[in-house]
């Protein structure tokens, strides 16, 4: 594990101020941060965190999917790792060092290429290492922390642990651990085997996503978790709510776990429909679908932006 520099003295990375969080959202809506830090480095990421009034507010992003911003914004401080904690490397045999910034479809594609297999599947993620582990993501019937070896994570107080998966209560898109601390890295232990093979399944899992997603707009990935034994989409589509729409936010006709965002679309708008859709299906399928999607921020406030 990587010692951090206690002689830093102020953050070294990009800080703004009232950042649209449209821009860094896949949903491409959100509104403004009250501050959006892109860090240099570990350390430096360390000497912000402590730096941080102990009231303040924290939310981590990394490429913004899974993540519904309301209009109204976000109230502290939102730090982004893609860019930052981006660090990738095979540290033997079996072994892969990743950072949280790291997006997962890299993942894949590095451990593919080192010749190892078992990540595959992370290919169909459309987040960071990050945001996988702190929610167990999964795609094609793969999930996460069956790979990880071990996690660093790092406090309010710039400090870093090394943890163990036994550490933490990990199921179905759901991971909790130790409280205020945040995911910076892990060790994932695969498997050698035939690179060209996996690199093919890569190729075979892309292909699915493409015919099976709405890729080409933008969303936020699967909406609602599958309920057991069932799936999302097909309660959905079940419910006749394929193309459904609440202003510039529709239920895709592709596949009815997404929503997507026809370019006019608000957090509002999106809200709404998940909230319809949630409703539909509890009241003629009789589940109540949860949320994939994390929802945050403030709405707008009566007569204008907050």
């Amino acid at each position: 594990m990587m010692a951090l520099d206690e002689s830093s003295r102020s953050p070294r990375g990009v800080l703004r101020r009232g950042e649209p969080m449209a821009r860094h959202t896949s949903w491409r809506v959100g509104g403004p941060a009250d501050r959006y830090y892109e860090p240099a480095d570990l350390d430096d990421l360390a000497c912000y965190l402590r730096d941080l009034p102990a009231d303040e507010a924290v939310l981590w992003i990394g490429l913004g999917s899974n993540l519904l911003v309301r209009d109204g914004g976000i109230r502290g401080s939102v730090i982004a790792t893609n860019g930052a904690l981006d660090g990738i490397a095979s540290l033997n045999d079996d072994v892969v060092e990743v950072g949280a910034g790291v997006p997962c479809a890299k993942v894949a594609r590095h451990c593919a290429g080192a010749g190892l297999v078992g990540a595959e599947f992370l290919v169909g993620i459309p987040g960071t290492m990050g945001g996988a582990l702190a929610m167990n993501a999964g795609a094609f019937g793969g999930e996460t922390w069956p790979l990880v070896q071990s996690v660093d994570t790092i406090d309010r107080q710039g400090r870093l642990t090394r943890r163990t998966p036994d550490q933490y209560r990990v199921g179905y898109r759901s991971v909790q651990g130790p409280a205020g601390e945040w995911f910076v890295a892990a060790r994932l232990r695969l498997r050698p085997g035939d690179a060209d093979a996996a690199r093919a399944r890569i190729r075979e899992l892309l292909a699915r996503r493409t015919d099976l997603q709405p890729t080409g707009q933008p969303s936020c990935g699967s909406v609602f978790r599958n309920p057991p034994g069932d799936y999302a989409g097909r309660l959905i589509e079940a419910c006749g709510l394929k193309g459904t729409r609440v202003g510039g936010a529709e239920v895709s006709r592709k596949h009815a776990n997404f929503i997507v965002n026809d370019g006019t679309a608000t957090a509002a708008d999106i809200e709404a429909l998940i909230l319809r859709v949630r409703d539909t299906v509890e009241r003629q399928q009789g589940v109540r679908l949860a949320p994939e999607v994390r929802i945050v921020g403030e709405p707008v406030a009566e007569g204008g932006h907050d």
